[in-house]
């Protein structure tokens, strides 16, 4: 899309560039995709190794939040112990050129 293209959609109430920042929006939403980009497929354990700061609460809201959007699958599985297993749906993985865009510019922008 181009610059004139965009700079028009941001002036309407659907600006796509918007509904992007406010989907990743939140203290653990990009950690919780990052972690998912980089490991395919986690469960809430292995989401609270990576990320020990987030809490139990936090992660367990920040997870059926991303779910209820369509960037994350939920499997669970009918064992006992309950297994659940957590990926990105195709939707989430279409996030990894923005997130390496981001870092480029963060990257630049820091030095």
């Amino acid at each position: 899309m181009e610059l004139d293209n965009i700079a028009t959609t941001i002036q309407n109430e659907d600006c796509p560039v918007e509904k992007t920042i406010d989907l990743l929006a939140g203290k653990w939403t990009t950690r919780i995709i990052y972690q998912l980009l980089m490991n395919d497929i986690l469960r809430f354990g292995e989401f609270k190794k990576n990320i020990p700061e987030i809490t139990n609460a936090m992660l367990s809201s920040t997870l059926k939040e991303l779910e209820g959007k369509g960037i994350i699958n939920r499997k669970q599985y009918n064992e006992v112990p309950l297994r659940v297993e957590y990926s990105l749906t195709d939707a989430g993985k279409a996030m990894l050129p923005i997130f390496m865009e981001m870092g480029k510019w963060g990257i630049n922008y820091l030095k």
